[in-house]
């Protein structure tokens, strides 16, 4: 503490030092401004449009061709575009199927009530026949029976 040693009426008085408050609080300043830049991350997201312009999307082409679905139901049936297809068939109809078409994909969709284990036993199924497999959001329609 320092001591005032004025002449006035008191005599002595003590007076605070804020010479070390301020030191502390100039070394927590900085801290906070080196910490402060590192604390932020970046996170690149891509969230869907609105549903305003999800609805100017155009229709496909008229000579396009119409996707290959791969659907399991809810009685366990598989079905490629509605049709049902027995299991120990699937693969070789699939490759079939996407050999004579450009784009080589095809989209698995699964009813909301299927056992998870049954939409994956048929999903391993085609990925192990080397097909390239989409798996189609809830909010897509199912395309029209050939």
């Amino acid at each position: 503490m320092a001591f005032d040693l004025g002449g006035g009426k008191g005599g002595i008085r003590p007076a605070m030092n804020v010479t070390p408050l301020v030191d502390v609080v100039l070394v927590l300043l900085i801290i906070f401004m080196v910490v402060t830049p590192l604390m932020t991350k970046q996170m690149w997201q891509d969230v869907p449009g609105k549903a305003d312009e999800q609805a100017e999307i155009s229709p496909p082409p008229p000579g396009a061709l119409p996707p290959v679905v791969l659907t399991v139901t809810k009685s366990g049936a598989v079905q490629i575009n509605r049709e049902d297809v027995p299991r120990d068939q699937l693969v070789a109809r699939l490759q079939r199927m996407i050999n004579a078409r450009p784009d080589k994909i095809v989209f698995f969709d699964a009813e909301n009530d299927v056992p998870y284990g049954s939409a994956m036993e048929v999903l391993d199924l085609a990925r192990g026949g080397n097909i390239t497999v989409a798996v189609v959001p809830d909010a897509v329609a199912e395309p029209a029976a050939p």
